[in-house]
């Protein structure tokens, strides 16, 4: 019987997101998380080099910044690490951000959860 492997990552579709949406990744291990535009993706899911923010979540939560508007992926990504984390992704739009503390460039800390919140869903 053939062995079974398990997927390298897992893919969140996040759709058109506005510049500056948070997006929060929760990982059940450290693994690296990579937010993508639609091309780089593509250009990831081919094995081709592509461009990413993101690298190796070592806390989770884990918050990045979707730096402009556009369609955008979230890799969760097993490469150099044993197992794939169990993840959960969302994304906070502007709108409902908490900007009591603008110094952490990061994310807001004061938006759990409110109104407008999408949760992603594996692709």
């Amino acid at each position: 019987m053939a062995e079974k492997l398990s997927p390298a990552y897992k893919r969140y579709d996040l759709g058109k997101q506005p510049g500056g949406t948070v997006v929060e990744v929760v990982l059940s291990c450290i693994n690296n998380i990579r937010l993508m535009d639609d091309n780089n993706f593509n250009l990831y899911a081919n094995g081709e080099n592509s461009r990413f923010f993101g690298g190796r979540a070592e806390k989770s939560p884990t918050r990045l910044i979707i730096p402009k508007t556009g369609h955008w992926h979230v890799v969760v990504d097993k490469t150099g690490f044993q197992a794939l984390a169990n993840s959960n992704v969302r994304a906070i739009p502007p709108k409902t951000q908490n900007a009591a503390n603008p110094s952490d460039s990061r994310a807001p800390e004061g938006s759990r959860e409110q109104e407008d919140v999408a949760d992603a869903q594996p692709a």
